[in-house]
């Protein structure tokens, strides 16, 4: 039996207006979670945003572009005078490296005629056997150490000693000789695989270290 007509049309007119009415809801469904996700992030950025305030002096009237724009001039100062400090307090860096300065007669900490006095410092990985590798190397070339300044930070760790040598030794030989033993003790295939994270440590070690 075939419906009427007129009972198709309504059919048809009812599942228009139904499809309708979901899409609609669909959509405002989609427009308010799209607005809880939006409202969601500004507040989270207003809240970061606060929080710089709380660090950034006499910030409280800013909007948020010159706060930013403190925010970057701030961090950079702080960067230069971390560099500055660095450059005075004995910092272990990320680079492996030995320097050896000789030290002339104004800067001995001993007034002898007879000894050659060497200013060394070593960055490297920190490792329990360092200080008996360096120990060891030291007496082997007949080195003394006269003061030691030992910095730990990270896992890095940086030594700056004054050695002496007794007179008669050729300078350029012996920092020559000395450079290339603490260069393979910085770089030791030991120091791949054990690594300190430890808190920051400041040794200052005797003149009877050695």
């Amino acid at each position: 039996m075939i419906p009427p007509f007129n009972f198709v049309k309504t059919l048809v007119i009812g599942l228009n207006t139904y499809l309708k009415q979901f899409e609609e809801d669909t959509s405002a469904s989609a427009s308010r979670s799209h607005s809880e996700a939006e409202k969601r992030r500004r507040d989270r950025i207003n809240a970061q945003l606060s929080t710089l305030r709380k660090l950034i002096p006499s910030s409280e009237k800013m909007d948020k572009a010159a706060l930013l724009r403190s925010v970057v001039e701030h961090v950079k100062d702080l960067k230069g005078r971390a560099k500055e400090i660095s450059k005075v307090v004995n910092t272990p860096t990320d680079i492996d490296e030995v320097i050896i300065e000789h030290l002339d007669e104004e800067e001995n900490h001993e007034n002898s005629s007879n000894s050659i006095f060497l200013k060394v410092c070593l960055c490297c990985d920190d490792r329990p056997e360092l200080f008996s590798e360096l120990n060891r190397a030291l007496k082997n070339m007949k080195l003394t150490t006269v003061e030691a300044n030992i910095t730990s930070l990270g896992g890095r760790i940086k030594c700056v000693f004054v050695v002496k040598s007794i007179n008669g030794v050729c300078l350029n030989s012996l920092k020559q000789s000395l450079r290339v033993v603490l260069s393979r003790i910085a770089i030791s295939p030991s120091t791949s695989n054990y690594r300190i994270k430890s808190k920051r440590q400041r040794f200052f070690l005797p003149a009877n270290f050695s």
